[in-house]
């Protein structure tokens, strides 16, 4: 099968031009040519957003302009509350009807609503198997068939309907049976982490319905390459240019997630430059962008913020941040999990870390904007600059103060009762269901975390008047990089759990840190977490030099 060009998204180009901006969406996954030639079942799986319903638009397409199979794709979004097996399989018999009438190849149109009344169809149990068989007995070619949003379908119903693929495909050989060649379930998750439902309990993952799967796959993100074709094809459609520069950028802010590589772009002419073409869009302007992204939580980002409440995510995020190691046997599902949601990444030292900049900066910023509300009675509104350089030795200074004040009564590790009496203090904020919905967040999944959490809040609440807080984090690391930029000036600071690196291991680690970014001097802040400790021997301060630079070393 030859690759072609097709339309990936038309998100920034409408209003200022009539042109869809392209890229060879089917060479995301070539894989998937062999799999129909070889009749194998499979799954696609990629994050939201990502270009999977584009790809398969692109896919059915080619194999029925190619003419040697009949090809079909079905939506099964309308599934999403479907618990009844009954209702869950007639329902996806309705959606099969529908999506054959919208085919646009006359064969299968035809055959729409035609199998309602077969015998037999009444049986919950087979009604997939009667209706697929039928359907391909009266086709003049095999059909190949994808089933787009199959994550929706959960409970008895999943378990129904993965069953009749599976006992169906097993005789699919035998004189007089008939099914579909190539089958491909396509979502967010791998079938592994579909959820089956029997009354109250939740079982998962499915055992056996589907052990007929082939291959599980998954859709790449864009290249730095493909980033520089898509935005070229805007610049020979209207003529603005993208420097280089706001390239690199969008690659790193979005290091090729589809969704993000267009919103930024369409951020960017849309709204900053309200369709001013004759402006070329630089570096800075894709930065700003970013910022608005990140502020403004579209629906993208609001469905990324929601998987931080699941137990599953919260487990591999808690330990990100907190730069602990998840790579015991406990972790693997949970890991699989997050990167198949596109969640996370891998590093070049095979560690976890948030999959982009921006998921990055969502993820500290959720965590420590609510915190920040319930600092501001706690900090006092001073200066922390003079116009040219940030105090950070104050500013840590007076973190020790409000740590040995607060560090056992601060909302982590608390009980309803603690976050209600905190939510009595702060009455009056408008956001107070959302800052109830962060405090059980950050208390009840991620108290591993909540020492850097708190630490970041404290940071980005008193480096006030222009200094911008940068975190860095990834598993393993046995700590987090955090930056402070003001003005000219870079602040570096690394911070720690005592126990998950040594301090020997940090203080090197820091000076490569400051090395890297031409720095001489940052701090380390160790968090002890002996409660048997006094105060007197857990805040100290200690200065010494390490590869000739001068490291702050800050114990609270």
């Amino acid at each position: 099968m030859s690759q072609s060009i097709v339309k990936t998204f038309n998100t920034f180009g409408p209003c200022v031009a009539e042109e869809h901006y392209m890229l060879p969406t089917l060479a995301r996954q070539p894989k998937i040519d062999s799999l129909i030639e070889g009749k194998r079942y499979f799954i696609l799986h990629a994050p939201r957003q990502s270009g999977k319903t584009t790809f398969l638009e692109a896919l059915t397409d080619k194999i029925n302009s190619e003419g040697k199979y009949y090809a079909l794709t079905c939506s099964l979004m309308g599934l999403r509350s479907k618990f009844d097996e009954n209702l869950a399989i007639s329902t996806i018999i309705d959606i099969l009807n529908f999506f054959m009438k919208e085919s646009k190849v006359t064969a299968i149109e035809e055959k729409a609503y035609l199998y309602n009344s077969l015998p037999g169809i009444d049986d919950c149990s087979s009604k997939i198997s009667i209706f697929l068989n039928t359907l391909c007995e009266d086709l003049d070619k095999e059909l190949i068939l994808f089933l787009d949003e199959a994550d929706c379908l959960s409970g008895p119903g999943l378990l129904s309907f993965l069953t009749q693929i599976r006992n169906f495909y097993q005789i699919r050989h035998q004189p007089g049976n008939k099914f579909p060649r190539s089958l491909g379930l396509v979502g967010l998750r791998d079938i592994r982490d579909y959820q089956v439902t029997k009354g109250e309990e939740v079982k998962g993952p499915p055992p056996s319905p589907f052990n007929i799967k082939s291959r599980s796959l998954t859709l790449s993100n864009f290249t730095f390459e493909d980033i520089g074709i898509l935005y070229r094809q805007h610049t020979e459609a209207v003529g603005q240019v993208f420097a280089d520069s706001a390239i690199d950028r969008v690659w790193y802010w979005s290091e090729g997630q589809p969704w993000l590589v267009n919103a930024l772009a369409k951020e960017t002419i849309e709204e900053i430059l309200q369709n001013d073409l004759s402006t070329k869009i630089t570096g800075l302007l894709i930065n700003q962008a970013a910022e608005n992204l990140i502020k403004l939580r579209d629906v993208h980002i609001d469905s990324f913020l929601e998987k931080l409440k699941e137990p599953r995510v919260a487990r591999v995020i808690n330990g990100v941040i907190a730069g602990a190691s998840l790579k015991g046997s406990e972790y693997i599902d949970d890991r699989k999990y997050c990167l198949d949601l596109g969640l996370v990444a891998l590093d070049k030292k095979k560690c976890l870390r948030p999959a982009n900049a921006i998921y990055q900066e969502i993820i500290s910023r959720t965590l420590t904007d609510t915190v920040q509300e319930l600092l501001d009675e706690n900090i006092e509104r001073i200066t922390w600059n003079d116009g040219q350089i940030v105090f950070i030795s104050a500013v840590l200074r007076k973190f020790q103060d409000f740590w040995r004040e607060n560090a056992f009564t601060f909302p982590f590790r608390i009980n309803e009762t603690q976050i209600q009496s905190f939510l009595v203090e702060i009455d009056n904020l408008p956001n107070k269901a959302l800052i109830k919905e962060i405090l059980e967040l950050v208390s009840k999944k991620y108290d591993e975390a909540a020492y850097v959490i708190i630490l970041m809040a404290f940071l980005q609440r008193v480096v006030n008047g222009g200094a911008l807080v940068h975190r860095q984090f990834a598993e393993g690391r046995g700590a987090v990089d955090l930056r402070i930029t003001f003005k000219d000036r870079k602040y570096l600071i690394e911070c720690k759990i005592k126990g998950n690196l040594s301090e020997e291991d940090s203080i090197d680690q820091l000076a490569g840190y400051l090395d890297t970014a031409g720095e001489k001097e940052g701090w380390l802040v160790i968090f002890d977490r002996d409660r048997d400790k006094s105060w007197d021997d857990k805040i100290t301060w200690d200065t010494t030099s390490h590869k000739g630079h001068t490291i702050y070393i800050v114990r609270c």
